[in-house]
């Protein structure tokens, strides 16, 4: 039986994050063979892992990151919002972003893609198996432009790149990158804040276009005004609305007296060029999840046997 030493111990603790004891029964296992401990203890983190699976993951944070003309924007989500403020879970999210931006944006590639000398879902196992809660990637966005910058800007940010809510924009223009890329957060910042459904009308989803139109037709029919009449008013609303939900045509937070459209104008003389949004992102952490309400007191009453 190999001499498992104190030293040893340490030392796979600190390359692992396990427990102490976890690691005194890895290296007892495997006769003192640090290697082949720390994948039995990966084994284990996968045991850990599978039993945290079905909890509700609805915190984390958003990750953005970009390059150049590339940006990239993740969620990757934590069952508690502590965990927002872990090192290992913080470093993990900027580690996803990175390889989203070298590998595209499809969950399964990223997960399957090298990150060191492990994949990036061995490295999301292996942190919940360190900090102890189901954690899973949800979802990657990028944007690209062939000349100009991507802005970008993260809302309740915890450290540089990560926090709440992330956005892109993308600029294409010819003019000065300095100037842009602040012109770029700018407008990053205007789309946190008034949560664009589209760059125009355009873009648009129909469905949501017809809905709107049947809300305002419903609206103006109960009223008792005559058909010819309800469509003109309709096609009124739709005006007001498209300035509520399209981007270009939003009154620009930092300067009310313009739309998001007037204010790029108006940069065009100190940018040095036209131009022009070719899309943007927008993720907010948690959103379209459907969160598990607990009774916190009940939970307490039934731990003490109160229930």
């Amino acid at each position: 039986m190999a001499n498992i030493t104190a030293g040893m111990v340490k030392d796979l603790r600190e390359s692992t994050g396990a427990g102490m004891m976890d690691c005194k029964a890895a290296l007892t296992e495997t006769g003192g063979d640090m290697t082949a401990a720390q994948d039995w203890l990966r084994k284990k983190g996968l045991s850990k892992a599978a039993k945290k699976a079905g909890r509700v993951a609805a915190e984390g944070l958003i990750g953005v990151k970009v390059a150049g003309p590339k940006g990239v924007v993740v969620e990757v989500n934590s069952e508690t919002d502590f965990v927002a403020r872990n090192d290992l879970f913080q470093g993990l999210v900027k580690m996803i972003a990175d390889v989203a931006l070298a590998v595209g944006t499809d969950v399964e590639a990223i997960k399957a893609a090298k990150a060191g000398s492990i994949t990036v879902g061995e490295a999301i196992t292996d942190t919940i198996a360190k900090v102890g809660e189901n954690m899973t990637l949800r979802r990657a966005a990028a944007l690209e432009v062939k000349q100009g910058v991507i802005g970008s800007y993260v809302h309740n940010s915890v450290i540089d790149g990560l926090g709440k809510i992330g956005v892109l924009v993308g600029l294409e223009s010819s003019g000065k990158a300095d100037e842009l890329v602040a012109l770029g957060r700018m407008v990053a910042m205007h789309v946190a804040a008034a949560n664009p459904q589209a760059l125009e009308a355009a873009g648009l989803d129909p469905a949501v276009v017809a809905r709107e139109k049947d809300v305002l037709a419903d609206k103006f029919r109960q009223q008792g005004k005559p058909a010819n009449v309800i469509d003109k008013i309709v096609e009124s609303g739709l005006k007001t609305f498209y300035k509520e939900v399209c981007l270009l045509e939003q009154v620009y937070v930092h300067d009310t007296s313009k739309t998001v459209a007037q204010a790029l104008k108006e940069a065009e003389g100190k940018v040095g060029g036209p131009i022009k949004i070719t899309g943007f992102v927008r993720y907010a952490l948690g959103e379209g999840i459907e969160k598990q309400e607990t009774d916190f007191a009940a939970e307490v009453a039934a731990a003490a046997g109160q229930s």
